[in-house]
């Protein structure tokens, strides 16, 4: 019998409120932005031309949870601020908003993996109603699929990169959370992979859409990763915006040399995490006009979107969802 869970309690973390960007960003086609009962939802309007299917992107608008600014926001994530019964409360509300309340959502407990886990059913759920990531190592990973009706398969992010795929003719779906180790791992290459050997998917006629995430103007990463990057891609000194180790010599070094502990911070590198999965997703065989990069930065938009390099703890987590209609 399924062991009741306690009631948690929200707990507060001290700090100081971020400002965040209030203007609203402009959404480019083909992606529309959806107001339904004090949401926003983002759509990908070649996604909505299959009748059968259902996707969306949450943003923060909305929602039952409330920030310590006293704005109440869409938080799908359960984290350490926010209480787990309004944020279940919200999902089943982006639920309804998506217009696909019958479905089972399929949340993950995300690891930054390649690890893409298969849906034919809804997992074993608590007598209390409690989403998949609590109930078993089975839903540890970080990209789902499946071609069963019913089935609502979600990311979590606040500044990584949401996936969602459709394979039209064979009506299969899957839905990634790509972050720099889930990216530098190939996860997006890997769950088309797995398209392809458990549906016979052919790359060629799949759909992808990125969602809102942190864009190459404001993720600003170590120097380490241009080398993890370029030791596995060929292409990698596309997605930053300069190719630099930290080991570059400096013939002027003595020029500007400080005492032992004074030393500067070495210069961070911007990576672009999108046009990294675009790359991906193309050697794994889609076109390149059936490949969808929303332009929405999660750091640049936070009046929008939630930012967890922003934000920091006080952040919520967005939720990109994706599947066929019961």
């Amino acid at each position: 019998m399924p062991t009741a869970v306690k009631t948690s309690r929200a707990r507060r973390l001290p700090g100081k409120t971020v400002p965040r960007s209030l203007k609203r960003p402009k959404v480019s086609s083909p992606w529309s932005l959806r107001s339904v009962g004090g949401m926003q939802i983002l759509e990908l309007v070649p996604f909505k031309k299959l009748p059968w299917l259902v996707h969306g992107f949450s943003t923060r608008a909305g929602g039952s949870s409330i920030l310590d600014s006293g704005e109440r926001v869409l938080n799908l994530g359960f984290t350490d601020w926010d209480a787990r019964e309004k944020v279940l409360k919200n999902r089943q509300s982006f639920q309804s908003a998506l217009g696909a309340r019958p479905s089972t959502l399929i949340p993950l407990k995300q690891i930054h993996s390649a690890v893409a886990r298969f849906f034919a059913a809804p997992p074993a759920v608590s007598s209390k109603g409690l989403p998949a990531e609590t109930a078993g190592p089975a839903q540890v990973g970080d990209a789902s699929f499946t071609n069963a009706r019913g089935l609502l398969l979600g990311v979590q992010t606040a500044d990584c990169v949401p996936i969602l795929l459709v394979d039209p003719k064979k009506r299969a779906v899957a839905a990634i959370h790509a972050g720099w180790r889930g990216t530098l791992a190939r996860i997006a290459l890997k769950t088309v992979g797995h398209m392809r050997m458990r549906f016979g998917s052919n790359p060629a006629d799949i759909l992808a859409a990125l969602g809102p995430a942190i864009g190459g103007c404001c993720y600003e990463v170590g120097t380490e990763l241009v080398t993890k990057f370029t030791s596995q891609f060929a292409d990698a000194e596309e997605y930053f915006d300069e190719l630099r180790t930290g080991e570059e010599p400096n013939p002027l070094q003595w020029l500007n040399m400080m005492p032992p502990g004074h030393q500067p911070a070495s210069k961070n590198v911007r990576l672009d995490l999108r046009k990294a999965n675009r790359a991906q997703l193309l050697a794994a065989g889609l076109g390149d006009t059936n490949i969808f990069a929303s332009d929405l930065c999660t750091a640049c938009h936070t009046g929008l979107l939630f930012s967890y390099r922003k934000e920091a703890h006080s952040s919520g987590r967005l939720l990109s969802a994706i599947g066929l209609r019961p």
